[in-house]
């Protein structure tokens, strides 16, 4: 496979973005009919005691599992945040299965918990889903661990998706990850600037990104219809990729 179809979604643990509605139903009719390859998401639950009782269609299965059945045959989740009832953090889907899967702890803080999910797929293509912190004294610390968890674990010659919710309005980490590391932002190539993202109703700010290396970029779009707005904070952001012919 060389043409991929790839999307990320901060999915705010399955509530609208007013918290009024639980919406994971929604999440993925919406998820499947964008046709996705790949989708990377953030804020997953992967098991939350509390809300099983009070919510009554709440799944039997986690989230990602919920969200990934009969459609994406292949999954892998990271936890993030540990407490009391449940934890959450970031989830992979995807049609090729992976070979290899690590999930890196970048916190800095207790009262937030942060990762970097690293899935390596059987064709090569290396894939990290990563939800950033908002303070800026932790993405400095973060997007430095990336950097170097990448040159280490990524061969410089292998193909790269990096995707997430990086908290980067002010695209400070975005200048940092794209000299250093040689990539390309979807949304920042087709358009010239990067997506803005969030909020759903009235996006102003630039959080959501989806980084590459290796591929060349086909298009690139911001899901801003009234159903995609509905179901999240965050807007999600896909792009249509090829695998250079080099890789």
């Amino acid at each position: 496979m060389n043409d991929f179809k790839v999307l990320t979604l901060n999915i705010h643990k399955g509530y609208s973005m007013s918290k009024r509605h639980f919406t994971l139903d929604k999440i993925k009719q919406c998820l499947k009919l964008s046709r996705s390859n790949i989708v990377f998401l953030q804020e997953v639950i992967g098991d939350n005691e509390r809300q099983k009782d009070a919510i009554p269609n709440w799944s039997d299965n986690n989230q990602f599992e919920f969200l990934a059945d009969s459609i994406w045959d292949h999954f892998a989740y990271g936890k993030n945040a540990i407490y009391e009832h449940g934890h959450h953090g970031n989830a992979i889907l995807s049609e090729i299965p992976f070979n290899r899967l690590n999930n890196l702890d970048v916190s800095t803080m207790r009262i937030s918990q942060r990762g970097i999910l690293h899935g390596q797929l059987e064709n090569g293509v290396h894939l990290l889903c990563t939800h950033l912190g908002l303070f800026k004294s932790e993405r400095r610390s973060q997007i430095q661990q990336l950097i170097e968890y990448v040159k280490t674990n990524v061969g410089a010659t292998e193909p790269l998706i990096i995707a997430g919710d990086f908290n980067d309005w002010r695209r400070k980490a975005h200048f940092q990850l794209c000299h250093e590391l040689d990539l390309v932002e979807v949304y920042q190539a087709q358009h010239g600037h990067v997506a803005s993202t969030f909020p759903a109703m009235l996006p102003t700010l630039t959080m959501d990104r989806i980084y590459v290396r290796g591929f060349k970029v086909s298009s690139a779009n911001v899901m801003t219809s009234r159903d995609w707005r509905s179901i999240s904070d965050h807007c999600a952001l896909t792009a249509d990729i090829r695998l250079s012919s080099s890789c």
